[in-house]
């Protein structure tokens, strides 16, 4: 925001210790870096956790589709399942990518611009995602488990 409001010709000159205002603006929030990336780090650990838990929960159901075969065609005969424990398979996946690549970043100033942000948008979406396909996969199993006089109960 500031960069945008100084002349281009205040940004190279230097105080009387020879800094310019980027050296001085590094010094200063040095600290508030350090913090910021302590938050970063620790969030993402925390996240890739859930999301490896839910990778393979969701790598287990995916392969073990309850009911067998339909036996009109030989489709699976619970589509929804396979459908939504893929989802859920792929968006943890690809949320464990972006939280392992959170954590092995540098610590520059100049990847809390656009990038760590931007990766940690994708992998708390692609999580939330995963979470949203879990639970469809689970209340679809629990339906096609349940019997006829038990439907009731899912509605």
């Amino acid at each position: 925001y500031i960069q945008g409001i100084v002349p281009e010709y205040f940004k190279h000159k230097v105080n009387k210790d020879e800094n310019t205002p980027g050296e001085i603006f590094k010094e200063e929030h040095e600290n508030l870096l350090e913090k910021s990336f302590d938050w970063l780090k620790d969030t993402s650990q925390s996240c890739s956790a859930v999301a490896v838990l839910i990778v393979g929960l969701c790598l287990a159901t995916s392969g073990n589709v309850p009911g067998g075969k339909n036996d009109s065609g030989g489709e699976p005969a619970f589509e929804g399942l396979a459908i939504s424990s893929l989802i859920g398979l792929y968006s943890s996946g690809i949320a464990v990518i972006m939280f392992l690549a959170i954590l092995t970043s540098r610590k520059q100033i100049n990847d809390f611009d656009i990038i760590l942000p931007a990766k940690l948008l994708v992998g708390l979406t692609t999580l939330f995602v995963s979470i949203v396909a879990m639970f469809i996969s689970l209340c679809a199993g629990q339906f096609f488990v349940l019997t006829d006089k038990y439907a009731f109960v899912i509605y």
